[in-house]
């Protein structure tokens, strides 16, 4: 265990160097993208800016592949086939494809809870054109239940379209009671796993869905617009199918790059269409360092393991809601672990209460976020892989302090209160900076190797090592964009790209 333990550290360590010096609890709202994300994105990015293949054909071709690589990740992190995951735009994006999708016709109904993230409901509500009803189930006390589903299955009832975990206060729902309910009943469950997927295991082979779409920018930590989507086997041969671009369509040669060569292609002819999700995707040019760096994402996930992290968050939790308890605060999630997730909601009270303890936790570096939906919610703390102990501690402490001020305070202290509220943000901006110094020292180090490469294939072309006519290019950018200053820059950057130090 020890070992584990280590490892997990390390990884932790390794990928996000940032975060051991600020608490960021917020990822329920937005992650933060790993180093090993940032570096696929920016090497993919170097590697377009010339074609290191031997022609735009063979370069596209390449280019599709590294899209491609982001599927088999996607499919073991939720112990799906390959064939099961197509590549969307965002959580959004994915349930939207679904809900085109599926074989709904006038009258059928689609229920759904009202602690669902707004996208849910107004998903659906855009398709009562076709006749195509929404019907709500009202949350009790932040939860929704199994049973409190199956007294709303009505006859006309064809979707429960739900979230495994719910946004504003991280209720983790029974998948597999529900997953068993609508295979008795022969209705499809459509599942946004946006809140869930990166901090808690789920395995479609055990707890069967219809559809379950996740973006990668939340807790799987990829914030480039690429999500994943799942479509079950079972289903796919019943589901309507989009207009979709060539990509999702057998090529007429072996490859499409291919079939281009052939004097005999015509636009208009029939196509014979893939069985797999991709079939749902654009089937055009797609989102290619999205998905870099979404499969760089899911690499970090995956080494870590879902339920190391789920044990990791767990501990979080437990230690945050029993400090929120030592503080007489009002802990809105649910306190039973078969219903807990990585995110703990606490409130002061309503509205303005909870927007200034927020407030006091950002001008102390604790990125944190206030959330309600149909009267649920309150301050939205979010614990992830990346985070320790320490980081609740501090939050514990600020709120402590925030706390202990609620008694009226004397007008005659409000010098040292604002002095300490400016120190906090002067320590939150470090913080920054510090963060921001590591992406440029990055940076740095990454134009100095793609410059000695453009060195080396200029010496075995049997050039000069250097081009000058280049360099000063480069420097007469930086000076137009910096001034002087960015004179000074430009030459230090071109001595250390040249092997000096």
């Amino acid at each position: 265990m020890a070992e584990d333990s280590d490892g997990f550290r390390q990884c932790i360590e390794r990928e996000f160097p940032a975060l051991t010096r600020r608490p960021y609890l917020d990822t329920a709202c937005i992650g933060i993208a790993s180093r090993r994300a940032i570096r696929a994105v920016s090497d993919f990015a170097h590697s377009v800016q010339h074609c290191p293949e031997v022609s735009g054909t063979a370069q596209h071709s390449r280019l599709n592949e590294d899209r491609a690589s982001a599927r088999p990740l996607a499919a073991r992190l939720i112990g799906a086939d390959l064939s099961d995951i197509a590549l969307v735009e965002s959580t959004t994006h994915g349930l939207t494809v679904a809900a085109q999708a599926l074989p709904l016709q006038a009258g059928d109904e689609v229920l759904m809870c009202d602690l669902e993230f707004i996208q849910m409901g107004l998903i659906w509500r855009q398709l009562s054109h076709t006749g195509i009803k929404v019907r709500v189930i009202p949350s009790g006390a932040g939860a929704i239940t199994a049973d409190m589903i199956r007294e709303h299955l009505g006859p006309r009832v064809r979707v429960l379209a739900i979230s495994s975990v719910q946004w504003t206060n991280g209720f983790r729902a029974d998948m597999a009671t529900l997953s068993q309910l609508c295979r008795e009943r022969g209705i499809w469950l459509v599942v946004d796993a946006a809140q869930h997927l990166g901090a808690w295991p789920f395995n479609v082979k055990e707890t069967p869905v219809d559809v379950l779409a996740c973006g990668g920018h939340k807790w799987l930590n990829s914030p480039f617009g690429t999500g994943i989507l799942y479509l079950s086997p079972e289903i796919r041969g019943r589901l309507h199918r989009p207009i979709a671009g060539f990509f999702a369509a057998h090529p007429p040669g072996r490859t499409w790059g291919e079939s281009f060569t052939q004097p005999d292609l015509l636009p208009l002819r029939e196509y014979e269409f893939t069985d797999d999700a991709l079939a749902w995707e654009i089937g055009g040019t797609g989102n290619y360092p999205g998905a870099v760096g979404l499969a760089a994402s899911l690499s970090v996930v995956l080494e870590l393991q879902p339920h190391r992290i789920a044990r990791h968050i767990n501990e979080l939790t437990d230690h945050l809601i029993e400090g929120l308890d030592r503080l007489g605060v009002e802990v809105v999630s649910p306190r039973a672990a078969h219903h807990r997730s990585g995110i703990v909601t606490f409130s002061v009270g309503p509205g303005a209460p909870d927007n200034a303890v927020m407030k006091h936790l950002l001008q102390a570096g604790i990125a944190v976020g206030v959330r309600y939906i149909a009267g649920v919610g309150g301050v939205r703390v979010s614990c992830h892989a990346f985070n320790s102990a320490q980081d609740v501690e501090q939050l514990l402490g600020a709120l402590d302090a925030w706390v202990g001020r609620r008694v009226p305070r004397r007008a005659a202290h409000p010098k040292p209160l604002r002095g300490a509220g400016r120190t906090a943000e002067i320590a939150s901006q470090r913080t920054l900076i510090d963060a921001l110094d590591d992406d440029l020292m990055g940076l740095v180090a990454a134009r100095a190797l793609v410059s000695r490469g453009i060195q080396r294939s200029r010496l075995e072309m049997r050039g000069a090592r250097t081009d000058l006519t280049r360099e000063r290019e480069v420097v007469e950018r930086f000076h137009d964009r910096l001034g002087p200053s960015g004179t000074r820059l430009a030459l230090l950057l071109l001595h250390m790209s040249n092997g000096h130090t």
